[in-house]
């Protein structure tokens, strides 16, 4: 097994940093791991931490081009993105695991140079969040079914035919965001967390979603939203007192370390829904 790198745009659509033949391969890359800036405050012979953050990490590295032609479509499928990730998949001794980080283009050199008939440049990204892993469940029944049949992507129990739940343990460095997915035809359903068995959060939502409406729930740092999605896929914000109480702590992430039960829960029973859990972490 060996490491792999790929870039992601928010279409979804891979671009390899791992083919020389038909895209690029990028070698000797750095800022893979972490650092922190310190600030200190002397008491006699003492020093204490007063301020201590993680720093803005930047990826770098060369990427090996045969052609010009390759050079120019990394340009592009960079140039067209909304949103890049860098996906890194981690050869460990118990298997492969994939990680993400969201980045953004700081620079690629272009020097005209060629060495044994290959164009080398440097590139550096810049880091946008910490590394995470996507855990994905997806929930579907369709008429006359009796039976719950979730699509199994990760480790996770599911229970409860009434309620559709799952638990979940956040190993990572810091609280873990979620985004949910609610399709109608659905009677005011609500999201709640259970931490250890007993109920610590619950954003219940005054709303019916007819069939072919979504609602839509995230929790990231950089994008908290709740928004209704039409039968055309049009999206509107329903963040507003008709629909969820704003005195209400409508954030939801999971705590580390701690058995974690999510529970989506409506008047009439939820036939369709997805459930990810964002786990991140500072070095992988």
């Amino acid at each position: 097994m060996v490491r792999e790198f790929n870039l992601i745009n928010n279409k979804g659509q891979r671009y390899s940093l791992m083919d020389i033949e038909n895209s690029t391969l990028m070698t000797d890359p750095t800022g893979l791991g972490y650092s922190y800036s310190d600030e200190y405050e002397q008491l006699g012979n003492t020093f204490i931490s007063n301020l201590r953050k993680i720093e803005q990490g930047q990826i770098q590295g060369t990427l090996n081009f045969l052609e010009y032609d390759t050079y120019r479509n990394i340009i592009n499928f960079i140039e067209k993105s909304e949103g890049l990730r860098f996906e890194y998949k981690v050869p460990y001794t118990d298997g492969e695991k994939t990680y993400y980080k969201d980045v953004q283009l700081q620079s690629i050199t272009k020097t005209e140079k060629m060495t044994n008939g290959i164009i080398s440049e440097s590139v550096i990204f810049n880091s946008l969040s910490l590394w995470y892993t996507e855990n994905i469940a997806t929930y579907e029944m369709s008429g006359g079914d009796d039976e719950m049949r979730w699509n199994f992507t990760w480790d996770a129990r599911f229970s409860n035919y009434s309620v559709r739940s799952l638990t979940f343990v956040n190993d990572g460095h810091v609280e873990a965001p979620i985004e949910v997915r609610i399709d109608g035809n659905v009677q005011n359903p609500k999201i709640q967390l259970y931490i250890e068995g007993i109920l610590y959060q619950e954003v219940p939502f005054t709303i019916t979603l007819t069939p072919y409406e979504k609602l839509l729930y995230g929790t990231k740092e950089n994008d908290f939203y709740l928004l209704k999605e039409e039968g055309d896929g049009t999206t509107s914000n329903i963040f507003n007192l008709s629909v969820v109480e704003f005195n209400n702590d409508n954030v939801i992430r999971l705590p580390q370390d701690k058995s974690c039960e999510l529970r989506l829960v409506a008047d009439n029973d939820i036939q369709s829904a997805q459930v990810k859990i964002f786990t991140y972490y500072k070095a992988i």
